[in-house]
């Protein structure tokens, strides 16, 4: 087992980030640490001004006319994509019962794709939206899918596996268009690439992958929007989510998504040229390790920085995890072991990939903490891994 590690899967979760940290600190030490916001004396009142600067710092890097009032505190992406997808489904359906169908794509996150048996158990079609070759969803697909009886569309801001970003805005005109409610997972995307927000009714978002604390995440939803709560007793958050509110983890995710907002351009700009590198490092070893989409046609403009996603044909992903985190890296797979059997990614089945080349599948992942030389290393580790596999 190598001594040295480096951690390559910031899609997952990215490690604590330093403005993060400051920020938990100085909870801490202040006079309302610990209290209650939404009790009526002097320290609850405090802790109830910083959860609303929180807010207010939430909305400034989200951009799209998002407000304060719009923010609701949850426990992160599955939370806040859990109640975006029941919530507004069923607040839709209040307002006009022939809003029955919901419109998801076919490569969301499986918390959103797991919420369509329960939304079926309420009464509602669900309806897939796939993506072409390169894994984007068309606004084109989804105008074929929606109509009078559409609730509510559902398209991510960018993958999680292959980092490609989504055509939201177009989309959101689509769904508009039709009477529907437009919500978007930008779990993966915030603070990583500007968003199309501006004719966008919710959005998710998380901390813990932008480098803030496990455990803090929101749903940005629109005032004029109806959004049935999904949890009792309390009133918290509007009454939209019950519960006491996590201020040292708003305030953090807060602290890390304006530190993203700040450098954003410098980010994107330096963490793509490391990812450009490392592809051609891969491509140099003429091992036959290729990008999960073609670079001809979609550059770094359309994908997000940080998430590398490749094909090593011969070799299951289960392998190449497990040889990296022998050798050291911590990378992870486009595809999900359960109970010890290893299936294929949906997303890359979704783009028309074949099942025998999804399943050899890999996400390397970092943010500009993981410098060039790491990324160098690792690039010779895998193709030493490769070579040695298939016995070259």
């Amino acid at each position: 087992m190598a001594e040295a590690r480096t951690y390559l899967d910031y899609a997952a979760s990215a490690p604590l980030g330093d403005a993060a940290r400051e920020a938990m600190d100085a909870y801490e030490r202040a006079p309302y640490a610990g209290a209650n916001p939404n009790s009526l004396h002097t320290m609850g009142r405090q802790a109830a001004r910083a959860l609303d600067g929180a807010r207010r710092d939430l909305v400034r890097c989200l951009g799209g006319g998002f407000r304060p009032a719009d923010v609701t505190f949850t426990s992160g992406g599955t939370e806040s994509n859990n109640l975006a997808l029941l919530g507004l489904a069923e607040g839709a359906r209040d307002r006009d019962r022939m809003r029955t169908k919901v419109v998801i794509s076919a490569i969301e996150h499986d918390s959103v794709l797991d919420v369509a048996p329960v939304l079926r158990s309420h009464g509602f079609e669900v309806v897939s939206a796939r993506p072409n070759r390169q894994g984007i969803v068309t606004a084109e697909t989804v105008a074929g899918l929606v109509g009078r009886d559409t609730a509510l569309v559902s398209l991510m801001s960018a993958n999680n596996e292959t980092g490609i970003v989504q055509p939201v805005g177009a989309v959101a005109d689509v769904a508009h268009a039709a009477g529907a409610c437009m919500h978007t997972d930008a779990v993966q995307a915030f603070g990583r690439i500007p968003l199309e927000l501006d004719n966008v009714d919710a959005v998710s978002i998380a901390a813990h992958k932008i480098g803030g604390p496990v455990g803090i995440g929101a749903l940005a939803c629109r005032q004029r929007v109806r959004l049935r709560p999904q949890s009792f007793g309390g009133g918290q958050e509007q009454g939209r989510r019950a519960g006491t509110q996590d201020v040292r983890g708003a305030l953090a995710f807060a602290a890390s998504a304006t530190e993203c907002a700040r450098n954003l351009d410098g980010w994107r700009a330096e963490v793509s040229a490391r990812a450009q590198a490392l592809l051609d490092k891969l491509a140099a070893a003429e091992l036959g390790i290729v990008p999960s989409v073609s670079f001809d046609e979609l550059g770094w403009d359309g994908r997000l920085a940080g998430i590398v996603s490749i094909l090593v044909p011969g070799v299951d992903s289960e392998t190449l995890v497990l040889e990296c985190d022998q050798a050291g890296f911590e990378v992870s797979a486009a595809s999900a072991c359960s109970s010890g059997s290893l299936d294929a990614s949906h997303v890359l089945l979704a783009m028309g990939i074949p099942r025998e080349l999804a399943l050899c599948s890999l996400r390397v992942s970092f943010d500009q903490r993981v410098d060039q030389g790491e990324l160098v290393r690792f690039a010779y580790v895998l193709a030493d891994i490769v070579a040695r596999r298939r016995g070259h």
